[in-house]
């Protein structure tokens, strides 16, 4: 099983100054105790899990942008970007962009956007959930088109593209992994089957869940004619927040059980303290105690 760091927190005692110095270092700090991935939320606002509104929140592919260049080895995306925030050429420029400079270590990672305080506090448009995400499914089919190397124009009910230009292409081949958040039964899993190399499921201290959701996955993929082993089944799994907080051997533990259910990736998020996550993913993988 692979281990992801999820990286919510940009408040330190310094201020703005120390941001730069401080993601660094806990990079780095992550590559070296062997963590595959590095994530970042696609939030312009901190969200209720990580603090409040107004506590400091970077713009994910600029900050992904800064984390290839201070990492050699972890794949890096968003987790997720919404679907609303960008134009589906401005993204597809953005993830192609990060995988050259990152030497093929970018993900796709996409939903439908749920945040509308920030959507709209800041002018984004933001419709309701059924245009939400037919925008996404529509953005997917952009992506898939635009990494085949096709640039025949793209007529969809939202988006047109007269000239699907991405060069250069990704190095990740056959394109970067296209990642879509979120469990919905009925949409998302539909569109991870669909169009997705990877989903991620939310739910990672809920085994019961996480089983249901892969077995619906698995029924859609079943109706569609995908093979469900090509997925990469990732999961998000909260080890330190403001309520709970696990020993590491408790998510060993649930860590194990996520891997029986076929998930082969997991994410730690710990919004009280990555530095904490990045010590207890060290633990994790060599079976060390993790101090507290």
């Amino acid at each position: 099983m692979k281990l992801g760091l999820s990286i919510m927190q940009f408040k330190h005692p310094g201020g703005a100054a120390d941001i730069r110095g401080s993601l660094a270092d806990l990079a780095g700090a992550a590559e070296a105790a062997g963590f595959a991935s590095l994530w970042v939320m696609d939030h312009f606002f901190q969200i209720g899990l990580g603090g409040p509104a107004d506590d400091p929140m970077l713009e994910a592919y600029t900050t992904l942008g800064f984390l290839a260049g201070v990492t050699r080895r972890a794949r890096l995306g968003a987790l997720v970007s919404g679907v609303m925030y960008r134009a589906p050429g401005l993204l597809i420029k953005q993830v192609t962009t990060l995988d050259v400079l990152s030497g093929g270590r970018a993900y796709l990672g996409i939903g439908a956007s749920w945040n509308e305080r920030e959507a709209k506090g800041l002018g984004f448009y933001f419709p309701q959930r059924q245009e939400r995400y037919d925008r996404l499914e529509e953005t997917l089919r952009i992506a898939r088109q635009a990494w085949s190397g096709s640039r025949e124009p793209f007529a969809g009910r939202y988006y047109q593209l007269a000239e699907p230009i991405i060069s250069p292409q990704p190095l990740s081949r056959p394109r970067p992994p296209i990642l879509v958040g979120g469990s919905g039964e009925q949409r998302t899993l539909r569109l991870v089957a669909q169009y997705a190399d990877a989903c991620n499921l939310m739910n990672g201290d809920d085994l019961p869940t996480v089983r249901h959701k892969l077995d619906v996955l698995r029924r859609h993929c079943d109706a569609l004619g995908r093979d469900y082993d090509s997925i990469e089944k990732t999961c998000m799994l909260g080890i330190n927040q403001a309520n709970k907080k696990m020993s590491a051997a408790e998510a060993a533990a649930q860590c194990q059980g996520l891997e029986r259910l076929g998930v082969t990736h997991v994410i730690l998020v710990s919004p009280v303290s990555e530095v904490y996550a990045v010590e207890m993913g060290r633990a994790i993988m060599s079976g060390a105690p993790v101090s507290a």
